[in-house]
């Protein structure tokens, strides 16, 4: 985008693992094209779960220790996600082997991949291997496999996970987000000034854009 005062700023802070922060994404997607406007993305980090092992843990024994609902509720969550992606053209595949994971090496990664001006397609193969293929994204054979998949060097991206060389960076960037008050994602904010949480519909978001366009 060209660096004019007519570019409108959008910093998402989000996490690979949070179905509304794809949802959101794609809803404010389709409002960026439906009201012509001219816009910059920034990727931030966040973890939904800063604690969780290496290993993960299945997700819905995760859903269900975090939150306290029964598999029912879990089902009627996972039917009104899967709709809500469908809405705006993502696909999820919920399977009872599904498991939630720690995501700070994926940030590492998107840290590096954004030094290559390519955080965004990363980001975007990341959430469709965690939701859509159900890829082990705690491996990191698998995260350099989706790194080469859209065009970043394989044995970099391996070279990176193995060091932790970014481990720092993104720590920092996570705990700034947190000491600006950012405690759950979606967090969108537009133009340094406006904070906009949670998935908040295309009309919305295209009412969001119209509001700011005329400010």
């Amino acid at each position: 985008m060209s660096n004019t005062t007519n570019v409108l700023k959008i910093d998402i802070v989000s996490d690979v693992v949070c179905p509304w922060c794809i949802i959101g994404y794609r809803q404010l997607e389709q409002a960026l094209k439906a009201t012509g406007t001219a816009y910059e993305i920034n990727w931030h980090p966040f973890e939904l779960n800063p604690n969780m092992p290496a290993e993960g843990q299945n997700l819905r024994q995760h859903v269900a220790e975090k939150y306290g609902v029964n598999k029912e509720q879990s089902e009627q969550s996972r039917n009104s996600m899967a709709a809500a992606g469908a809405s705006v053209g993502f696909e999820f595949r919920f399977t009872d082997d599904m498991r939630m994971h720690n995501t700070f090496n994926l940030h590492q990664l998107l840290h590096w991949a954004n030094q290559q001006g390519a955080m965004h397609d990363l980001k975007q193969a990341l959430f469709a291997a965690h939701f859509t293929y159900s890829r082990d994204i705690s491996d990191h054979n698998t995260l350099a496999d989706i790194a080469a998949e859209v065009g970043l060097e394989r044995n970099e991206a391996l070279a990176i996970l193995e060091s932790q060389s970014f481990s720092a960076a993104v720590r920092d960037a996570e705990n700034g987000w947190v000491e600006k008050g950012i405690s759950g994602v979606p967090a969108i904010i537009f133009n340094d000034r406006h904070l906009v949480t949670g998935a908040q519909g295309v009309e919305n978001y295209t009412r969001i854009l119209q509001q700011l366009a005329e400010a």
